[in-house]
C-alpha cells in the first residue's frame, strides 16, 4: 500500500444553490488536484446547503434532495472527478423512489459512485430517514469509511468502522458555534462576519475558544488515536443560513496529531500525506489487538433506556 494525498476542504456554501456550491466544489477541487492530491473531502451537505433545511415540508426536502447516483449533481461530480483526475466527496440530501429522504455523503471518482453512506443520526428535519449502515470501500489501495457529524459523536460507530477494516474515516460536519449544555458553547454573533477583516482577532478568538476548536479538541484527536486511524473532518467557514460557521478543516494521523488544517477565513483546503506505516506504530492498533470482546459483547449491544433526544436550535442569535 502507497501513500496517499488527501485534501480536507472548507468553505461558504449558500443554501439551496446547487449551482454556486457546485461552483466552489470545482474551484476547490481544480486547486488541490493541481497540488497532488488524490481526493477532496467537502462538508455535510455542501452541495445543498444544511442548516436551512430545518424549516423545510417533506414536499420541499422532496424537490431539494436527489436519488444517486443518477441525480444531476452526483453526476456532476462524476464529470470533475474525471476531468480533474480526483476522487471527490460531497454531502447532499437523498431521496428514494418511496419519497424516502436521507441525509447522504458520497465518493466518486471518474468510473462513477464508489461509496455512499446515509447518515446514522440525522435530525436537522424531521422527515429525513436514518441510515442503517456502515460504510466501508477502497480508495487507492486504502479502506475507507464515512461517518457523517453526529454519527461521529456515539464512539460505538468509529469503533464499528474500525472494525470493518476502515484506515481512513471522512468525518464532513456542520458544527460548532451553536449553544449546547457544555461549558462556553454558543453562538457567534453573525454580525463580526459582515467585515471578517477588520474582525479577525475577534472572530478567530471565537472560533478557536470553547465555542469552536476548542471543544473539538476535546474529542476528535480520541477518536483517531484510539482507532488508529487517520481522521479527514471538513466543515464550513462562514454563513451556513443565520447561523456562523467556523471552518477548522483539518486531517489527523493515528496518533491524534493535528497534520493540515484549514486557518483562514476564506474559502480554503489542506492536504495531508497519509502513510500505511503509521497505521501500525500507533498506540490503538496495539488497543484493538489486546480487545477482549468476550467481556463486553452483550453489554455493548445490549439495549438501554433513554429519554434523551437532540434538539436543534430554530435561530441564531
Amino acid at each position: 500500500m502507497k501513500n496517499i494525498k488527501i485534501a480536507s476542504a472548507q468553505f461558504e456554501n449558500r443554501s439551496g444553490d446547487k449551482a454556486y456550491n457546485l461552483s466552489v466544489i470545482e474551484e476547490l477541487t481544480r486547486a488541490a488536484a493541481a497540488e497532488g492530491a488524490e481526493a477532496i473531502a467537502f462538508h455535510e451537505c455542501a452541495i445543498t446547503g444544511y442548516t436551512f433545511a430545518r424549516g423545510l415540508s417533506k414536499a420541499e426536502m422532496l424537490d431539494l434532495a436527489e436519488f444517486i447516483p443518477e441525480g444531476p449533481s452526483i453526476l456532476k461530480l462524476i464529470e470533475l472527478a474525471a476531468k480533474y483526475k480526483i476522487a471527490i466527496l460531497a454531502g447532499l440530501f437523498e431521496k428514494d423512489q418511496e419519497d424516502h429522504l436521507y441525509k447522504a455523503y458520497v465518493c466518486v471518482d471518474q468510473s462513477g459512485l464508489i461509496a455512499k453512506h446515509r447518515k446514522l443520526h440525522p435530525f436537522i428535519n424531521p422527515h429525513l430517514t436514518a441510515g442503517d449502515a456502515y460504510t466501508v470501500f477502497d480508495l487507492c489501495g486504502w479502506k475507507c469509511g464515512i461517518l457523517i457529524c453526529y454519527d461521529n459523536n456515539i464512539i460505538e460507530n468509529v469503533r464499528a468502522t474500525r472494525l470493518l477494516g476502515a484506515q481512513i474515516i471522512f468525518m464532513p460536519h456542520v458544527t460548532m458555534c451553536t449553544p449546547s449544555t457544555r461549558p462556553g458553547a454558543g453562538f457567534v454573533d453573525a454580525a463580526l462576519w459582515k467585515d471578517k477583516t477588520a474582525n479577525q482577532v475577534e472572530l478567530r478568538q471565537e472560533f478557536d475558544g470553547l465555542k469552536g476548536r476548542e471543544w473539538l479538541m476535546k474529542w476528535l484527536p480520541a477518536r483517531a488515536y484510539d482507532n488508529a486511524i487517520y481522521a479527514v473532518f471538513s466543515n464550513p467557514i462562514g454563513m451556513d443560513d443565520d447561523q456562523l460557521k467556523n471552518g477548522c478543516s483539518m486531517i489527523l494521523d493515528p496518533f491524534g496529531t493535528v497534520i493540515a488544517e484549514c486557518r483562514s477565513l476564506g474559502n480554503e483546503f489542506v492536504i495531508g500525506d497519509f502513510n500505511p506505516e503509521t497505521l501500525s506504530m500507533a498506540g490503538g492498533y496495539r488497543y484493538i489487538q489486546a480487545r477482549r470482546p468476550e467481556l463486553y459483547k452483550e453489554i455493548i449491544g445490549a439495549e438501554h433506556e433513554s429519554n434523551q433526544q437532540v434538539v436543534w436550535l430554530k435561530t441564531a442569535q
